[in-house]
């Protein structure tokens, strides 16, 4: 069993909210616009992060991280992009690699917009944190916090805080 916390959008930014929930789980993943790699060294420095860069990443950042990150965890296959859309409105370039992945989780950032939703046609779950950041139109900074256990997604908790 692992415990994650799942986050997007900081846009460089990181305060001691998240601080204390990264040392609450034992993974820390960003789905994208991290906005300066002191976010990421510093969360790297507390528990193992896996990220992707996101639209406003600069050239470093995408050096460091990936557009997508492909892999598995505790028998859950994980696909993390920062824009991918939802399910029935996923990004045309995203579909077709989606569907390749046989994903059981997809994850997403971009539109600060805090969503979880089951895919039914594709058989995954599909999970958009919201953004942690304070940049943006959002006006609640939301992450979020759960376990992959022997393939499956559990104890999902939302994460809410005054921007």
């Amino acid at each position: 069993m692992k415990k994650i916390l799942l986050l997007s959008d900081t846009h460089g930014y990181l305060d001691d909210t998240i601080l204390k929930r990264a040392n609450e789980v034992d993974e820390i993943w960003h789905a994208g616009d991290i906005g300066n790699l002191r976010v990421t060294d510093q969360l790297a420095k507390i528990k193992p992060i896996r990220a992707v860069y996101g639209n406003i990443d600069d050239a470093k950042t995408r050096l460091q991280f990936p557009e997508h990150n492909e892999f598995e965890i505790e028998g859950v296959k994980v696909f993390i992009t920062h824009i991918g859309g939802y399910p029935g409105r996923y990004n045309p370039k995203i579909r077709p690699l989606l569907e390749k992945s046989k994903a059981d989780l997809f994850i997403c950032g971009h539109s600060h917009i805090l969503k979880v939703m089951k895919d039914k046609r594709l058989d995954l779950l599909h999970m958009n944190p919201g953004a942690i950041g304070i940049h943006g139109f959002h006006k609640v900074r939301t992450m979020l916090s759960f376990e992959v256990n022997k393939g499956s997604i559990e104890n999902l908790v939302v994460l809410e805080y005054p921007r």
